[in-house]
């Protein structure tokens, strides 16, 4: 079995992958406070409420956009699970032509989300991911990262404005029942996602005309659902998109079929 880990800026992903399927995931909250141990203790228990246990793990393979957060990872691994984890990055063989300016300015998120859209879904696609930030990423139909686009992500929006606005409350992002509001809660709802959704569509829309007119678009993150229920552009919801593509990466420099 294969453990996959995806450090992010708000949440760390794991998966446990037997071969092509995906056995258990779970989530914990980013901190660089937290020790290797903490992490490592955290990680056992659940993994153990799940039937895994350490001995099962053959390798061990992990992303980050979160450096500060690295050495504790790779620490926690080679004590609680005695193996080195690869770490996404230069040198790694991931399946794609990063067509890039600079390619070691792609954030590794997006090379795994990217690398598993196009091996699971086929290419030409847009990956766009809900999380802190959005991420939207183009594959060619040949296997090309052509680039993307970054934006902000709506609980990011959502706590920004609420921070800046000193008496608009905290508010849970949920399906507004439509753009007139009348409470400031849901005139707060039907901005924040409603403009969320209209930003969405513009950009894919955008992305698709420069890629020729036609790609399929797959949405992943935390809100993704929300995002897909009110939009038609979005074609998949994989809400274990990341994971999915730290497991093709891990086979691609292994030895392992894809």
């Amino acid at each position: 079995m294969i453990l996959a880990i995806d450090i992010g800026n708000t949440n760390v992903k794991c998966g446990v992958f037997d071969g092509d399927s995906l056995m258990c995931s779970l989530r914990l909250s980013s901190s660089v406070n937290k020790t290797s141990d903490e992490y490592g203790m955290y990680l056992m228990s659940l993994l153990g409420e799940r039937g895994v246990n350490r001995g099962m793990i053959d390798g061990v393979i992990m992303s980050s956009v979160n450096p500060n957060m690295n050495y504790t990872f790779e620490h926690l691994i080679e004590y609680y699970f005695s193996h080195k984890p690869l770490l996404v990055g230069s040198g790694l063989k991931i399946g794609l032509n990063i067509k890039y300016d600079n390619p070691k300015e792609v954030g590794s998120d997006r090379i795994v989300g990217a690398v598993a859209a196009y091996y699971t879904y086929g290419g030409p696609c847009i990956t766009m991911d809900c999380g802190t930030a959005t991420t939207f990423n183009a594959i060619s139909g040949k296997g090309e990262f052509l680039g993307g686009s970054i934006g902000i992500g709506l609980k990011t929006a959502s706590d920004a404005l609420t921070k800046s606005a000193s008496k608009l409350p905290n508010v849970e992002l949920t399906d507004p029942q439509g753009a007139i509001g009348r409470t400031t809660v849901t005139n707060m709802q039907s901005g924040l996602i409603l403009g969320y959704i209209g930003s969405v569509e513009y950009i894919i829309g955008k992305m698709k005309e420069e890629m020729g007119g036609k790609a399929k678009v797959i949405a992943t993150g935390g809100l993704s659902e929300i995002i897909a229920r009110r939009s038609g552009v979005i074609d998949v919801v994989d809400r274990t998109l990341t994971l999915r593509g730290l497991n093709i990466i891990y086979k691609m420099n292994t030895g392992g079929t894809v």
